[in-house]
């Protein structure tokens, strides 16, 4: 096993790894334009927020469906072809909503129902890393994907709404159709055919019951998930009551600005931790970093200003570098003929509690003022942190 310092520079001379990120940078933009432009489209439809918040969510909330039923995919069929077919997938769906010939539920429906196989194309994207990338480099390239992730953040909502301006949501919409293109043929003709690594026999859906089941049985994998899911999650009830808060404080228009303090701490920290902290140091401190997902909100309690809060956020965002410091340790766990299905387990669970938790968040933000909202979700991180310590710290767990 390969212990020694990794380098960016290194990551990224592997001419594979470059084509699997290249697509998922181009997955990453459409994904945010197209979610964009629909909201836009269908609040000008109906003139219903709700609905508009609903069409923003539609693509994010199938994970938990594809991964309760179709995650055996992601080891059963060929990860090129998993990940170039949803992109051509993706490019029908966005140019059917392009076309502009459905009524916003249709809409909503499309996005939905072929948003589910997501999962499926997620996980393999990433079982095909640790197969490009060994030792740190592998969690190396973990990090520039959350960095590309936190990019798209920072950027895509300026981005999106620009094209939105210029050639309207549904000009958007064919441009998402034309990243879709050529994300599939990028993936298709430069990227390396490999096999399924698991056995192709046998119900798909009954088998991805089955090996959750198993993997969630194994008390390390189980506790690993925990350590990835509950920490960051609680924290995303801060995230839901962003906009109110600004209000509270007096700044509205703040709320972008509270926003992009996340994401920018999130790139911070996988770059900082990433590049100049050494694998085993960066596994010792994944404890302590995940406390800096939490503890800062705490002073949400005073109610601080703008500028003093996308601090604490911004603090808050660089924990979320922790997860670094569980890569190898988890892909060590996983058996390797269920990799995909592990990883996507992992991505499913952690989209599906954000979810949940945003929506308390907002919930609990009908009862409370916001700033107390955002310090009990930085409450609730700590202690989540506190009844993982041992699994955060190496060698914590059989």
């Amino acid at each position: 096993m390969i212990t020694t310092r990794a380098t960016y520079r290194e990551v990224f001379a592997v001419g594979q790894f470059r084509v699997l990120f290249a697509g998922y940078t181009l997955h990453l933009g459409g994904e945010t334009v197209k979610m964009l432009a629909l909201s836009v489209t269908v609040y000008a439809g109906t003139g219903s927020p709700l609905l508009a918040a609903l069409a923003y969510v539609a693509g994010f909330l199938p994970y938990a469906l594809g991964g309760t039923f179709l995650l055996a995919y992601a080891d059963r069929w060929p990860p090129r072809a998993v990940m170039a077919g949803y992109d051509l997938v993706r490019a029908g769906v966005a140019a059917v909503l392009a076309a502009g010939v459905l009524p916003p539920a249709a809409m909503l429906v499309l996005v939905f129902v072929t948003g589910v196989p997501g999962a499926v194309a997620s996980a393999a994207r990433s079982a095909l890393l640790p197969d490009l990338l060994d030792g740190d480099r592998y969690v190396l390239g973990r990090a520039v994907f959350s960095m590309a992730a936190g990019g798209t953040q920072v950027l895509g909502f300026a981005v999106g709404g620009m094209l939105i301006a210029a050639v309207g949501p549904y000009g958007a919409l064919w441009i998402t159709v034309a990243s879709c293109l050529v994300s599939a043929a990028l993936l298709r003709f430069r990227l390396a055919d490999r096999p399924g690594r698991g056995p192709a026999v046998g119900s798909a859906v009954g088998r991805t019951w089955r090996v959750n089941r198993e993997l969630l049985r194994r008390p390390d994998v189980r506790a690993l998930l925990w350590a990835q899911w509950l920490p960051p999650t609680l924290v995303v009830g801060a995230e839901g009551v962003l906009v109110p808060y600004a209000a509270q404080v007096g700044v509205p228009g703040a709320a972008g600005l509270l926003f992009t303090a996340v994401a920018l701490g999130m790139l911070a920290g996988n770059l900082v931790i990433g590049r100049l902290v050494a694998l085993r140091l960066r596994e010792r401190l994944a404890g302590p970093l995940a406390l800096l997902l939490g503890g800062p909100l705490l002073g949400f309690a005073g109610s601080p200003g703008p500028v003093v809060a996308g601090v604490l956020l911004a603090v808050s965002g660089f924990g979320v570098a922790y997860q670094l410091g569980l890569a190898r340790r988890f892909l060590e766990v996983v058996p390797e003929a269920n990799r995909g299905q592990a990883l996507g387990l992992a991505l499913t669970g952690t989209m599906t509690w954000q979810g949940l938790f945003a929506a308390g968040g907002g919930a609990l933000g009908e009862a409370v003022a916001p700033g107390q909202v955002v310090a009990a979700a930085g409450a609730a991180s700590v202690l989540a942190v506190a009844g993982l310590w041992r699994v955060l710290t190496p060698g914590g767990i059989g």
